[in-house]
């Protein structure tokens, strides 16, 4: 039984040690004495003209989000759709449940106007 967890074990420790390797990595090899050319702002080697700072509307990334999250809904349901068949009861009310969870979402965010297009 526990060498089905020991799997899960050596991937955990993985995804928690290159990230952590490669930010110390970066702060051991990067650049020790920052200069005003080093520290400048630019945008594919051209200088900035005018004002930088340009806000966005949330409302971009709130599109972003909800398209998001409905598209990671189809990857989890391909795999039932090809084994519907195949389903259990269980399977399929479980299936159900979860897609009609995602359609409350979907009809709350269409009620409250987030898919608005302003």
């Amino acid at each position: 039984m526990l060498e089905n967890y020991a799997f899960i074990l050596i991937l955990s420790v993985l995804a928690f040690t290159v990230p952590v390797a490669a930010v110390g990595l970066g702060m051991l090899l990067g650049p020790r004495r920052p200069d005003p050319i080093k520290t400048s702002t630019y945008e594919s080697g051209i200088e900035t003209i005018g004002d930088t700072w340009v806000q966005f509307r949330a409302q971009y990334y709130l599109i972003a989000l909800i398209f998001l999250i409905f598209d990671v809904e189809v990857i989890f349901l391909f795999p039932i759709a090809l084994a519907f068949d195949q389903l259990s009861l269980f399977g399929v009310t479980a299936t159900a449940t979860f897609v009609i969870i995602l359609l409350l979402g979907l009809f709350l965010e269409w009620r409250k106007g987030a898919l608005e297009w302003q």
